[in-house]
């Protein structure tokens, strides 16, 4: 009981990204631009939709939301990278590491939920126009935004519990870039079954369940597309869902396989390589590609040196 406890207040090692060598300087300078890159452009989106009075829209208010969980997750882990390898230290403590568990399955879960959300209202917008002012009242968006931020929580909470619950009584290596859940139960020396199964459960009713319900929903927003009479309309929407699937894949694809296989199946290599997508690259890319194509973002964005004039006259 005293070695739990012992093991249970040190601190762990994060073996990380980078090594010394001169490939892993180029990568450490590729993965702090894409930092920077991703705090500005989804720190630009944030400010853009509360500024432009035409995002006023529960699509926005939505794109809003996972916009901040982005800034929020990337800033969960990347800082800790760079100046682990910039102090020469790999240590992160154990409140650390349990901080780093709990937000980052705090904002991934509701970075899933929102998904799920920002879907259904573009199923509604284009498979039932005339019912969206009902369907998608504003209080309906602000339900949907606070319910992914607690349901994200609370089921975080569990899942950070258990994991720092078990004792760490051989190595306190981290094989990965973050504190991540998968890669703790390594470490345990305790048989982990139990909660792997639980883990399973939740990645059903949290990654497939949502990702079943939103495949189902552009699929129907394609059929719905491909009836319509527009040529033009055709061109704006299929472009749209095309790109959202994108994101959708970037974010279920990877996670879901890192979380619904036991401990005796992963890798570190795997892992750090699959955490990479949805923890560094999606989150840089989706300002970009939610602005692609879309009317409403590229007219705000050059509303703004019109507004500046207009203030300066003033």
């Amino acid at each position: 009981m005293g070695h739990e406890n012992q093991t249970f207040s040190s601190d762990f090692i994060l073996l990380g990204l980078f090594s010394s060598s001169q490939t892993s300087l180029i990568f450490f300078s590729f993965i702090f631009i894409i930092f920077i890159m991703t705090v500005t452009e989804n720190a630009v989106m944030i400010l853009l939709i509360r500024r432009e009075s035409q995002l006023h829209t529960p699509m926005y208010f939505l794109l809003s939301h996972l916009s901040f969980m982005d800034i929020l997750h990337t800033s969960n882990i990347v800082p800790k990278m760079i100046i682990n390898f910039l102090a020469g230290s790999r240590i992160i403590s154990f409140a650390g590491c349990g901080f780093q568990i709990f937000l980052s399955l705090t904002l991934l879960g509701g970075e899933y939920l929102l998904l799920v959300a920002m879907s259904y209202d573009r199923y509604v917008a284009i498979c039932h126009p005339l019912r969206y002012p009902i369907l998608m009242k504003e209080n309906v968006s602000i339900l949907m935004a606070g319910g992914s931020w607690l349901v994200g929580a609370v089921n975080s909470t569990v899942h950070t519990a258990f994991t720092l619950h078990f004792p760490f009584c051989s190595s306190r290596t981290i094989d990965h870039f973050f504190c991540e859940v998968p890669a703790m139960l390594v470490l345990s020396c305790v048989d982990t079954t139990r909660y792997e199964r639980g883990v399973y459960v939740s990645g059903i009713i949290f990654l497939l369940v949502p990702f079943s319900l939103i495949s189902a929903s552009y699929v129907q927003i394609l059929l719905t597309v491909f009836q319509m009479q527009s040529l033009e309309a055709r061109k704006k929407s299929f472009p749209t869902c095309f790109f959202h699937m994108i994101v959708v894949i970037m974010y279920y694809g990877p996670f879901i396989f890192t979380y619904m296989r036991t401990k005796k199946y992963h890798s570190p290599g795997q892992d750090k390589f699959l955490a990479i997508f949805y923890t560094i690259l999606t989150p840089s890319f989706n300002p970009i590609i939610y602005s692609i194509r879309n009317r409403d973002v590229l007219e705000a964005m050059k509303n703004i040196p019109k507004s500046k004039i207009f203030h300066k006259k003033l």
